[in-house]
């Protein structure tokens, strides 16, 4: 293993979910990079992560049992992508000033994703990590089942998954009730996940969950036009 001087000094781009997690459960398993914080984006109004509507205070005990400092980065409510890429120009700045050239990300198989991802932090001299790259769903998912992470589904797209998988742990019932058109890990968005017990966590996180709530969102496609994706979420809480 090494000291840490040895190691690479790098940011994890942490969502709090089961890629997320495996991802970065290799990355410490290996050894090579010195993990100095976990970044996240949250919603600066609902206070909660913007994919997966973690609450910011989960967010802050995940890093806590995990033993690495969370980074927050505020984004406009409605923002648009010239807020987003403002705002994690500014995280990108303030680490590289603290000497890190590494960015790890937890996806899998999204070319258009990690392409961008390496267009806009190559002119900073960051290099762009992915542990699970190239792999299929099918192999991230036994790797997942292996690590001992407990996860629960705690967001779905409606059209594909209802309000009966929330809540849900990752296990093979989960896999085996799946619908045929869903991928086994979301990776095209089906359901995202809150990770919470197991591998890189010293103890688990207490969590209750709310009320499922369902809400529909526009979103401009590259054509321009506007389509209406709903979701279903499940309230998910701290206990405090």
């Amino acid at each position: 293993m090494g000291s840490n001087h040895s190691k690479i000094r790098a940011v994890f781009n942490w969502s709090g979910g089961k890629d997320s997690a495996l991802a970065l459960y290799k990355i410490l398993q290996e050894g090579r990079f010195e993990v100095i914080a976990l970044l996240t984006t949250i919603n600066r109004d609902t206070r909660r992560s913007t994919m997966h509507g973690i609450p910011l205070t989960l967010l802050q005990r995940q890093a806590e049992s995990i033993g690495i400092p969370l980074h927050v980065v505020d984004l406009t409510p409605q923002g648009g992508m010239t807020d987003y890429e403002s705002a994690m120009s500014k995280a990108v700045k303030h680490f590289q000033e603290k000497g890190v050239r590494h960015f790890i990300f937890g996806d899998i198989f999204l070319h258009d994703v990690r392409s961008y991802r390496e267009k806009k932090l190559s002119p900073y001299g960051i290099e762009v990590v992915e542990p699970l790259w190239n792999k299929t769903s099918e192999e991230i998912m036994e790797e997942f089942l292996a690590s001992g992470l407990r996860t629960i589904v705690i967001t779905t797209t409606a059209e594909i998954l209802d309000e009966r998988f929330l809540g849900r742990h990752i296990d093979r019932d989960f896999i085996h009730d799946l619908p045929p058109e869903a991928d086994v890990c979301g990776e095209n968005g089906e359901y995202h996940t809150f990770c919470y017990a197991g591998g890189i966590f010293h103890s688990p996180i207490p969590y209750r969950l709310g009320d499922p709530i369902r809400a529909t969102y526009p979103v401009k496609l590259d054509d321009g036009t506007v389509k209406e994706y709903t979701y279903c979420f499940a309230n998910l809480q701290a206990i405090d």
